[in-house]
């Protein structure tokens, strides 16, 4: 079923989508509006969703993976300076026709939560920054869909907005700590650049 990610993909995008005013609204309110939505670590609650599809193998024997990431972001006010903003990936996964059967799967992957503390204010160079603690959660309905295991590391955002562009880097690194030791540990780095 290589449509399940489509499907699901197209009620979030019809669910997610804002109502359009009857109105134009004044040009600079819209260019913070889009400035906050490419901002990662922006005190703005959304949404993102990602799709990927991948095939594997041969010309007429095509493996395929859709991936759909669901990553709601939700700031938090700490004090008059400070924010923390948390940005969990939640992964809905459909493999098929894969040769090995028990690889055919559909349903929940692992979860990755960050939480980024970050400063209200931009630095003074425009700079606007924020760090913490990145978890995996070992949440996959099936084992085909997920590694089983707990882990944590350190995960980072930097960009710089200016006019309608934004610039910039995010990033974390999670080592496994606790799981089944019947599976690979965990060493993974993830590395998103964006120029918006």
């Amino acid at each position: 079923m290589k449509t399940f990610g489509w499907i699901i993909f197209l009620m979030i995008m019809i669910a997610a989508t804002p109502p359009t005013p009857a109105f134009a609204q004044d040009d600079d309110q819209a260019l913070e509006i889009a400035k906050k939505l490419a901002n990662p670590i922006a005190s703005l609650i959304s949404v993102p969703v990602q799709y990927n599809y991948d095939e594997f193998g041969g010309r007429n024997d095509d493996a395929a993976v859709s991936l759909l990431n669901i990553q709601p972001v939700i700031p938090f006010s700490l004090n008059d300076d400070w924010i923390v903003i948390t940005r969990t990936i939640v992964p809905l996964v459909d493999q098929q026709d894969f040769p090995l059967e028990a690889m055919n799967e559909s349903g929940l992957g692992d979860t990755v939560a960050n939480q980024f503390f970050s400063p209200k204010a931009p630095t003074a160079g425009g700079l606007i920054w924020g760090a913490g603690p990145a978890w995996l959660l070992p949440t996959a309905s099936d084992e085909a869909l997920g590694g089983r295991k707990w882990g944590a590391g350190p995960t980072a955002v930097a960009l710089k907005q200016t006019g309608p562009w934004t610039i910039g880097f995010l990033g974390n690194h999670i080592w496994s700590f606790e799981g089944d030791d019947d599976r690979n540990d965990v060493n993974a780095t993830y590395m998103q650049h964006s120029y918006l």
